[in-house]
């Protein structure tokens, strides 16, 4: 069975590709010295380039007709020096705008990042990591060429054309409309393919990015493919994939190759028109042999641009397609912002209050209805409840990562939304099932929220989570190198670490989120010490699977049906022989 969630396109918002790509050139104004310098060098190229057929010209007709040799040195020798300083310009131009090139593109890929670090929660939940992956990566890097080629293929090439027309009309009128008269239709042909070659790359670039997302998917699940013995699924679907992905960017490519076919044949029929005209109407006795030569270049001069601008148009619809999805995602609002008035919090003393609050995360399905309850500072409440009940959601909205529909959430008497985001977080730990181990030592990974911490504070919070031992008996201590995700280390010895590094902020507030479910009974009674000197004096929110975890709490909140239906310490809840009551039994039995 093939994963049809993948074959699915994102929707994107369609924009004009000058707006898009305007706004895309606009990361250049940082670096206008450098372009300037660029703009000076591909002049005196461009001016190099077209006083060559004029400097040709003059050598045949003035000094070669004539056997004028000394003439004909001197003016090669000029040709010369000019051909060398327009090599070295262009080498030193192709050298500033790589560099500029690289560095915009450095600069666009951090706005993307910082970006996407500040959308909430609810943006993730509604896309695949691989496609968000796809836009910072490849999305991105399609873009290199075409801020490149912009600034020393466009640019020249337009004035190149111009330049050339000039002069050829300047030199002979006839033979110049002779030359160009086939590029009337040529703009035609260009103009009808330009449309078909856009939507093919538009749709190039959403085949890639479902590929992108497959892979980063996949590889994330390999042991979910192996575990099911599902990988010949699995190669259906990639190979699916990549099939969709070719031939998109088949149909693409040949409906650019369009483009050059056209100007071959406009080139082609226009020298064609050239030398008919200058035989048959104009005469070959009216026309020197120089003039013939030097058209001839003008020519190539006015097409290869040409050519080089339809390569160039491919480069920029891909990569407007591109531009256009990096900008979407620049573009969304986060749905959790600070107020301009927001506070920080500064230290609290931990007092919860949730007031007639209504919560959906569709904006139609209640999960949360009318839920009201108020927390001491110090309190340790534990939330249990059958699955889908709402018990992660409420400590989701205690830390801001949804915004509720109706009522209030109040941290000292203070409203969550009147707080700072990032002072409201500093104050929590937050710990779940699945702790996210980064690339990086044991050290990095236990001081990733206190990067100011000392060696000594490091060690003493791993040993009060009972997570020192295990560290030590590893060859390299806590200089242990971990991989994404610490695949080194059992899901226990992972969990350890995730208590550790949330030892270490020391928060005000702490939500332990099925935090001890991937900890084997033995390890669990090691670290319940631990985890009881973490509750020690700090607001808490304890969701546990084992009830018997939870038997210490000062209060216990069963959440069902979208709200509070008991609440009270173990054993009043146990007396009342109600909803906790056929939890716990369950739980034993179980």
């Amino acid at each position: 069975m093939a994963f049809n969630a993948f074959n699915q396109d994102e929707k994107t918002v369609e924009k004009s590709k000058i707006s898009t790509m305007g706004r895309l050139f606009k990361y250049l104004l940082k670096y206008k010295g450098r372009i300037a310098i660029v703009f000076l060098l591909m002049a005196f190229g461009t001016f190099v380039s077209l006083i060559n057929p004029l400097l040709m010209e003059t050598a045949i007709d003035k000094y070669i007709a004539v056997k004028d040799f000394s003439g004909l040195l001197k003016i090669s020798g000029i040709a010369v020096v000019l051909n060398i300083a327009m090599i070295l310009a262009i080498k030193l131009r192709m050298l500033l705008m790589a560099k500029t090139s690289n560095k915009v593109i450095e600069n666009l890929r951090e706005d993307l990042y910082v970006h996407i670090q500040d959308l909430d929660l609810a943006f993730f939940d509604s896309r695949p990591t691989g496609k968000i992956l796809a836009r910072i990566t490849g999305d991105v890097n399609s873009l290199k060429d075409v801020i490149e080629n912009s600034i020393t293929t466009l640019i020249p090439g337009l004035v190149t054309v111009v330049a050339v027309m000039v002069i050829m009309f300047a030199k002979n009128v006839k033979l110049a409309l002779a030359t160009l008269s086939t590029l009337p239709p040529m703009i035609v042909g260009i103009v009808l393919i330009s449309l078909k070659a856009e939507k093919h790359w538009r749709l190039k670039r959403k085949k890639s990015s479902n590929l992108s997302a497959f892979i980063n998917e996949s590889l994330q699940g390999m042991k979910v493919i192996q575990s099911f013995n599902a990988e010949k699924e699995t190669d259906e679907t990639f190979t699916e994939l990549v099939k969709d992905d070719r031939k998109s960017f088949i149909n693409a490519v040949r409906w650019c190759d369009g483009f050059g076919s056209i100007i071959d044949l406009c080139w082609f029929v226009g020298m064609f028109m050239m030398y008919y005209i200058g035989i048959k109407v104009i005469g070959v006795e009216n026309v020197s042999i120089g003039t013939y030569i030097a058209f001839g270049s003008y020519i190539g001069m006015f097409w290869q641009p040409i050519m080089n601008i339809s390569n160039f148009y491919n480069q920029l619809v891909n990569a407007s397609s591109g531009a256009e999805r990096i900008f979407e995602i620049i573009d969304t609002k986060a749905e959790i912002l600070d107020k301009p008035s927001a506070i920080d919090i500064g230290d609290i003393q931990g007092k919860v209050e949730f007031s007639h609050v209504d919560f959906s995360y569709d904006g139609e399905k209640k999960v949360l209805s009318d839920v009201s309850f108020s927390v001491k500072p110090g309190e340790t409440i534990a939330l249990v409840g059958p699955t889908g009940a709402g018990k992660s959601t409420i400590v989701n909205l205690i830390s801001r990562f949804y915004d509720i529909q109706s009522g209030k959430i109040l941290i000292d008497d203070k409203n969550i939304q009147d707080i700072r985001i990032g002072s409201l977080r500093s104050q929590m730990g937050i710990m779940t099932q699945d702790n996210y181990i980064f690339s990086g030592t044991i050290r990095e990974n236990i001081a990733y929220g206190n990067s100011e911490a000392t060696e000594e504070e490091i060690i003493a919070a791993a040993k009060s989570v009972h997570a020192h031992d295990f560290i030590m008996d590893l060859e390299y201590g806590y200089d242990t190198i971990l991989t994404a995700r610490g695949g080194e280390l059992s899901n226990g010895q992972r969990q350890l670490l995730a208590f550790a590094r949330t030892m270490l902020t020391m928060p005000k507030i702490l939500i332990l989120d099925e935090a001890t479910s991937s900890i084997d009974t033995k390890t669990e009674l090691l670290v319940q010490s631990g985890i009881a000197a973490m509750l020690k004096g700090r607001t808490s929110f304890v969701i546990a699977h084992r009830l018997s975890t939870i038997q210490n709490a000062d209060r216990i909140f069963v959440i069902d049906k979208g709200g509070i239906v008991e609440s009270g310490i173990p054993k009043e809840l146990m007396e009342l022989k109600g909803e906790y009551y056929n939890l716990y039994t369950a739980s034993f039995k179980e």
